[in-house]
């Protein structure tokens, strides 16, 4: 029984590249592919996927919202991590989201397919790299809960800011949402209030940092 991977990057050329590649596997079955993390939660919803591989900084809703917003509805489903960041807070941050595994995307290929496998056996994986760098602290990790940042924030309070971020206007935010203007307004006060930031580009400077979305 083949095995079926949804695959979640916002650069068209890296969702082609990797589903030719593992086409070439025929325990592995591409079912779908996703430019951002909305369309994403939609597609799982229509296609049940055994696993997607998930890209972090996408527009319009982040790999680690994404993420969380998956896990929480399908819990038996795995995501694994493809990115380019090796910091440790974007890795903690999208295990947090629950995230079973975690590559980068200058992995090679046979990492990558040892990873799946792990996947399909029900166990984690990181790659090499992002081992070293998540066992160099480990303690760090474990012992501060709000370590990798941005976790005082809801849920819904960092969509809005990735919104905010990437130039939206209230009512684009409200549409995109399904939220009233006021809704929207009284997240983006709450945002300010407890980061302590009070301009546009401080919560831009904000979001890119905390991996919610990428510099222009």
């Amino acid at each position: 029984m083949s095995y079926k991977i949804l695959l979640v990057d916002d650069h068209e050329i890296m969702r082609e590249g990797l589903a030719a590649l593992l086409r070439k596997h025929p325990e592995y079955e591409i079912i779908g592919q996703a430019a951002n993390g909305r369309i994403a939660l939609e597609m799982v919803d229509k296609l049940d996927p055994d696993l997607v591989v998930m890209d972090i900084e996408m527009p319009n809703l982040n790999g680690i919202e994404a993420t969380r917003r998956m896990i929480a509805k399908h819990p038996e489903l795995k995501v694994m991590a493809l990115s380019t960041h090796s910091r440790q807070s974007m890795i903690v941050r999208m295990l947090q989201a629950g995230a079973a595994g975690y590559m980068l995307k200058e992995s090679a290929f046979p990492e990558l397919t040892e990873g799946l496998k792990a996947m399909r056996e029900d166990r984690t994986y990181l790659c090499s790299k992002v081992a070293k760098v998540v066992f160099s602290d480990y303690v760090k990790m474990l012992t501060s809960p709000d370590w990798a940042g941005g976790d005082e924030l809801t849920s819904r309070e960092r969509e809005v800011l990735q919104l905010v971020a990437e130039g939206n206007t209230t009512k684009e935010i409200a549409k995109t949402l399904k939220l009233s203007v006021k809704t929207v307004d009284s997240h983006r006060e709450h945002i300010m209030d407890k980061l302590g930031i009070h301009n546009i580009a401080g919560l831009t400077k904000y979001a890119v940092r905390e991996g919610l979305t990428a510099p222009d």
